[in-house]
């Protein structure tokens, strides 16, 4: 078989920057480097063809094919692509998509050694190199899991998608890993991995199975300033409220009635999940309340755009089941009663709720708007802040 000369050209040009050992008087035994920029022990590209000239057409493929075999998988390819006829398309082969089964395994190994404490302590089951490239497994495993949920089987792909967001979300309290905002250090944007799953649990199994699975993880995962510990950078940047990306699947007033009966049950279930008696902790702390009231705020948004769809409809009853919730608690309850008592034309009981609002947080911008919306006597310290930012708010525009 005549030896191509055209691809012959081209390897030659090529194989010199991947690594390989060249042959010949000017080259023996060289290790060519892989930087981009020209290594003071590399041939430019006329020394590369006088050391290959005296070779006949046997030994050049030789040469070619120990350079193929010993090589690399880019090398090899870029190899194959130089010997494909030139009338023959190009074909890029496709990556596989990674085994659901398997990266499930592999992500409830991690997060369980995670959570043992191994990544942050001696422990043998980690090596102390791992300990330190911890940030690197975690991408790996994400990304694999996220491409598993185009599978034709995504089931272990999705409980693989739930395991590393709860971890994410608990890495945001608790120390697994030796860094000060992990999930900043992940690179891993939860709003994005939670929409990618509730999509894929909406397209593979259908909206039943999403109105029972999301509700329980939204009250679970959702996040008011976010899932990682500034609350700034390049993931910060990025995240939404989960409650966004949920409403672009609710299409028809049927799916958000359905849904919103299946968030009621989830959030009685959160609610009678909580301790019968306060907890208290350390002296007066009443972790109980504090859980709840966390909960109210975090669903604030997704509140109201129940508030938004429901408020004079026939599922305004949703709306009464919501308010009276015993898993929610704080001043953004009463704010959503305020709201909800607003709506329905009750405008004194409006205002004094927003009233008691303000008593507990004087500040709160919103709270303000409303207050003055609806009419309600500020207490003494919000009349304070009101008319320290009207005056910040017009210095402003006078300079």
């Amino acid at each position: 078989m005549a030896w191509d000369c055209a691809a012959m050209r081209r390897i030659r040009s090529m194989v010199a920057a991947d690594g390989v050992t060249l042959p010949g008087p000017a080259g023996a035994d060289r290790l060519a480097l892989r930087s981009g920029a020209m290594p003071a022990n590399r041939m430019n590209r006329d020394e590369f063809y006088a050391a290959m000239a005296p070779h006949d057409d046997a030994r050049l493929r030789k040469i070619l094919w120990t350079v193929y075999w010993r090589g690399n998988v880019q090398l090899r390819e870029r190899i194959e692509d130089e010997l494909r006829p030139q009338d023959q398309p190009k074909v890029k082969a496709k990556k596989e998509l990674p085994d659901p089964a398997g990266v499930l395994g592999e992500v409830t190994t991690f997060v369980e050694l995670a959570k043992d404490g191994a990544y942050m302590a001696g422990d043998r089951r980690v090596h102390h190199t791992e300990r330190s490239r911890w940030r690197h497994t975690f991408r790996r495993l994400a990304a694999d899991a996220l491409a598993a949920l185009t599978a034709s089987d995504p089931a272990p792909a999705q409980q693989a998608v739930a395991k590393i967001v709860d971890l994410a979300c608990d890495m945001k309290r608790y120390d697994y890993f030796h860094s000060d905002d992990p999930v900043e250090a992940a690179k891993f944007v939860v709003s994005e991995a939670v929409a990618a799953l509730w999509e894929s649990v909406f397209r593979h199994d259908g909206f039943a199975a999403l109105a029972g699975r999301a509700p329980e993880q939204l009250i679970r995962w959702e996040a008011d300033y976010g899932w990682t510990r500034r609350g700034y950078g390049q993931v910060a940047g990025k995240e939404t409220l989960l409650a966004v990306p949920l409403a672009r699947l609710l299409t028809t007033p049927d799916m958000w009635r359905t849904f919103a009966e299946s968030y009621l049950e989830a959030l009685e279930a959160a609610g009678r999940a909580d301790p019968k008696r306060p907890r208290t902790v350390y002296g007066t702390f009443d972790e109980t309340s504090y859980r709840r009231k966390e909960r109210a705020d975090d669903l604030a948004t997704w509140h109201e755009m129940l508030l938004d769809r429901f408020a004079g409809t026939p599922e305004d009853e949703l709306l009464d089941r919501l308010v009276a919730s015993p898993a929610l608690a704080g001043p953004e309850l009463i704010f959503l009663r305020a709201r909800l008592a607003e709506r329905r034309g009750d405008v004194s009981q409006a205002a004094a709720l927003v009233t008691k609002c303000l008593k507990e947080m004087p500040g709160r911008q919103a709270y303000l708007d409303f207050a003055v919306k609806v009419g309600a006597e500020l207490p003494s310290r919000a009349r304070e802040i009101a008319a320290e930012r009207a005056r910040t708010t017009k210095y402003a525009g006078t300079t």
